[in-house]
């Protein structure tokens, strides 16, 4: 199996994606931080090769007086003292010289600070004695308290010898050391300033960017699925210049929102249509309803013998006549809901409206258990007290035809904080999980699973959803087998007594 940390993608750090700001920070300041580097090791080793260049032009100098010294004064290795070879004039402190011969072996010594002469320990001079001759100087690490030198090794035309000259590096290594310690620190903070100058920078730079998501996340919190829609919002012209890349992705926000604005206004127009459409062909539908149930009524009334199966015809015809009456009647309602139509609203007692609908569904449904359950204080909302009559009929309705004879329901009444909450819970076969999304939309029905005998338009649970909605309040639905609830959910009333108006 691949790990996680394997799958991170470009811009992610420990399985969390980077923000551009912080990713622009951090790769300028890496590039800055390169450079600091780059500068850095190139100038202390041009600085190291500077030095150690001068140091080999003064040990050629020191060699070449050596040199001069011994040829012009006659000294010998056989017979000179090594105090007196050693202590030449002009040469510096630390200064490491020696002559070297196949006969008598290695004379050599370094010059102390004042002047004076200092033997080599033993491994010192087995180092200088192991040297061949060089014509260039070389480093040579001597060991104990004298370090690394640079080296040259000569040879005495007048005898057999050759001679050995040495500079100390030490003070190469302190400048050098010296030089790194400042181009660090001064790398550091250079660094530092730049991250810093960086984040404001970049922060002002994104701005217009973070102008253009802000527009983009107010229009994605706008309700675009129903009813009109003024979508106002625009990219301001200032972060819509396509001359620059956050102008471009602006102006290509404005021009999608030009093209939603025409099809939701397109959609409106659509919708409207057809809402007057389906308000008016219900109007017009209610006269010959009414005319084709009063006959049908008429006729079964009229005391005339008729045969059983134009009695029955007659009968279905009185019956369909009042289903397709109640079809039209929540078709108008919700045609009235959709145009926001005013309605006269006032302080209702929800625990009297609770009682009548329940005693209601309890006549209509005898052979279901009914229940109901209130608190002990009443619980008032303002609102339409038809309107609210309904929507707990048309619940208990709901559990009624939806569910088989001798099934409990029970309703319940109560106050949390300052919403009313009125729960029907029934112990029925439940609402499929692939219903319950949509089981407050228009024309959705329970599948073969929930008792289909006393039909259903369909429309009940959509009117309760559009009438709660239009309380200000909401809707839902959970249900597994054995456990169906709706909860609705309304405002309650902040001070007691009537509150009528119009909304």
């Amino acid at each position: 199996m691949t790990s996680r940390s394997e799958e991170l993608r470009p811009g992610e750090i420990g399985g969390r994606s980077l923000s551009l700001r912080t990713r622009l920070v951090w790769g300028s300041s890496a590039l800055i931080a390169l450079a600091a580097v780059v500068i850095g090791v190139v100038s202390v080793l041009a600085l190291q090769g500077f030095l150690v260049g001068r140091l080999d032009a003064q040990l050629l100098a020191a060699s070449s007086r050596s040199q001069g010294a011994l040829d012009g004064q006659g000294y010998n290795v056989q017979r000179t003292p090594a105090s007196e070879f050693l202590v030449l004039p002009g040469q510096r402190e630390g200064t490491v010289a020696g002559l070297v011969s196949s006969s008598d072996g290695i004379t050599a010594g370094v010059l102390s600070d004042e002047g004076t002469l200092a033997l080599l320990t033993n491994e010192q001079l087995r180092t200088l004695s192991a040297l061949d001759q060089l014509d260039n100087p070389t480093t040579v690490t001597l060991g104990g308290n004298l370090g690394e030198y640079r080296m040259i090794v000569t040879s005495d035309p007048s005898t057999a010898a050759y001679l050995i000259v040495g500079l100390p590096l030490a003070d190469v290594h302190a400048t050098v050391f010296q030089l790194t310690m400042v181009v660090v620190a001064i790398g550091v903070l250079t660094i530092v300033i730049a991250a810093v100058a960086g984040a404001i920078a970049v922060r002002f730079a994104l701005r217009p960017l973070e102008r253009v998501a802000s527009t983009a996340t107010r229009v994605s919190e706008l309700q675009l699925d129903r009813g009109a829609v003024a979508l106002a919002e625009r990219v301001a012209l200032d972060d819509a210049d396509p001359r620059t890349e956050v102008g471009q992705m602006g102006s290509a926000l404005n021009r999608l929102l030009e093209h939603v604005a025409s099809a939701l206004t397109a959609r409106q127009a659509s919708e409207d249509k057809v809402r007057s459409f389906v308000a008016d062909a219900s109007h017009e539908l209610r006269t010959p309803l009414a005319s084709i149930r009063g006959y049908a009524e008429l006729t079964r009334r009229g005391g005339h013998t008729i045969p059983d199966d134009v009695a029955h015809a007659i009968g279905r015809i009185e019956a369909e006549s009042v289903r397709m009456t109640g079809l039209v009647e929540s078709l108008l309602l919700l045609a009235r809901l959709d145009e926001s139509a005013p309605v006269d609203y006032a302080t209702v007692d929800l625990s009297r409206l609770m009682i009548d609908a329940v005693g209601d569904a309890h006549v209509a449904g005898p052979d279901h258990t009914w229940a109901l359950e209130l608190p002990d204080v009443a619980v008032l909302v303002n609102g339409n007290s038809a309107q609210l009559h309904q929507v707990v009929g048309n619940v208990l309705a709901n559990a009624r035809v939806h569910t088989p004879a001798g099934t409990s329901v029970t309703a319940s009444l109560a106050a949390e904080g300052d919403r009313a909450v009125i729960e029907v819970r029934d112990t029925g076969p439940g609402i499929a999980d692939d219903l319950q999304a949509t089981v407050f939309e228009r024309f959705v029905r329970g599948d073969s699973s929930r008792s289909r005998a006393a039909g259903s338009t369909g429309l009940g649970l959509a009117i309760v959803s559009a009438l709660v909605a239009s309380h200000g309040g909401t809707s839902a639905v959970s249900s597994e087998p054995g456990n169906t609830v709706f909860r609705i959910e309304l405002p309650l009333v902040v001070e007691s007594g009537s509150t009528e108006g119009v909304r």
